[in-house]
């Protein structure tokens, strides 16, 4: 089945209920003097809450959305949401490029033109791509599961599914962070045969083989291991929720804003190369886009539950396993897991490794134009393979 064009449009009576539960917020208390130490700040939220309710223009982040094609199609008996832009140059490479949590397909909106049209933003028309940007099932305006098990190999399947099958592309390239990452590591692992490649910008997925034979940790490895675990114990208790409890979560996040929103900004201020104040790397336009885009499609606690299910369904690799497409990683020095090197070549065969000189977590949105410039210098050499 071809897919259909798909508008976004909320409606009013939506946005008139999030005014209202705005307007009748019960904020909780906050010991004096604690800043973020504790949470997301008191201050902060009110001042972002006061600028939603009074100032954010929905209808005119809608319209930004809405200047790209959008589309949906069945896809292994869900419904999935995409952008679909083709490419300027003279031989576009079809690339699909997968969000994380707490993201959306809106995190990539900078640098779709910047890998559609190079030429237009200075770069060599040649490295253009054919690029979609899916939502992740559960997210944003891509189905929920009705089923247990929709973890980051069977959204790999469906993403094989719809550029091979639904969008006709013999071959494709793909490109992720955070969860995005997971599904373009299996997409390389399952799906070689469809792959030219993948880029990243996490590699916490798939965990290396590290028993009998493998090679002795290098300084940096057993360092980041201890990093890693530090980080788990400090910021990791919202992955542990989602993983056990996502539902019980689902709750308070699914009917308050404000929780939803608190939930949510404190990740892009934690998670972001932005020294403590969120508003250095996002606009509150472009929190508030991503927060409503929650609100509006009540997808916080589908989205949340993914984490269950790939705790499900954890990936170790075994003795002598590899992901054997070219890979490429673009380290951002502030991204929430910084792997050496030597980490990544355990898993991957990998060819490319750009240390990147800022950015973190949300790369896509904090450095648009450095991840573009990687992604279009990764795929460079296999455009005539």
């Amino acid at each position: 089945m071809q897919p259909e064009p798909f508008e976004i449009h909320i409606g009013d009576d939506v946005l008139d209920d999030l005014h209202r539960r705005l307007d009748a917020t019960r904020w909780p208390d906050e010991l004096p003097g604690t800043g973020w130490d504790y949470g997301s700040n008191m201050d902060y939220m009110k001042e972002l809450v006061d600028y939603w309710r009074n100032d954010f223009d929905w209808r005119a982040q809608e319209r930004l959305i809405n200047s790209f094609s959008h589309f949906k199609a069945p896809v292994g008996g869900l419904g999935i949401h995409f952008i679909h832009e083709r490419g300027q140059g003279p031989n576009p490479m079809p690339l699909v490029i997968t969000h994380g949590w707490p993201g959306t397909f809106f995190e990539m909106h900078k640098i779709i033109p910047l890998l559609v049209d190079p030429a237009s933003h200075g770069g060599d028309p040649g490295d253009s791509f054919d690029v979609v940007a899916p939502s992740l099932p559960g997210f944003g305006f891509s189905d929920h599961a009705t089923v247990r098990g929709m973890e980051v190999a069977k959204t790999a399947a469906l993403w094989d599914e719809l550029m091979t099958g639904v969008l006709d592309y013999p071959r494709f390239a793909a490109h992720g962070g955070d969860i995005g990452a997971g599904v373009t590591s299996r997409l390389g692992r399952g799906h070689a045969g469809s792959l030219i490649g993948i880029h990243l910008t996490s590699v916490t997925r798939p965990i290396p083989y590290l028993g009998d034979g493998s090679q002795e940790l290098s300084d940096a490895e057993k360092t980041h291991m201890r990093e890693r675990e530090e980080w788990q114990n400090a910021e990791g208790g919202y992955a542990h929720i989602q993983g056990t409890k996502p539902q019980t979560l689902a709750y308070g996040l699914n009917d308050s804003p404000v929780g939803l929103a608190a939930w949510i900004v404190e990740k892009y201020r934690s998670w972001s190369d932005c020294e403590g104040d969120v508003e250095r790397r996002f606009s509150k336009d472009e929190l508030l886009t991503t927060v409503t885009l929650y609100w509006a499609t009540e997808s916080i606690s589908s989205s949340t539950r993914m984490y269950k299910e790939n705790q499900r369904y954890t990936w170790t690799m075994e003795r002598d396993e590899k992901i054997d497409v070219p890979t490429g990683v673009a380290a951002f020095p502030a991204e929430i897991s910084r792997p050496p090197r030597e980490w990544a070549e355990r898993s991957y065969d990998l060819r490319r490794w750009t240390p990147m000189p800022s950015g973190g977590h949300f790369a896509a949105l904090e450095e648009p134009q450095l991840l573009a410039e990687d992604i279009r210098a990764f795929f460079r050499p296999f455009r005539n393979a």
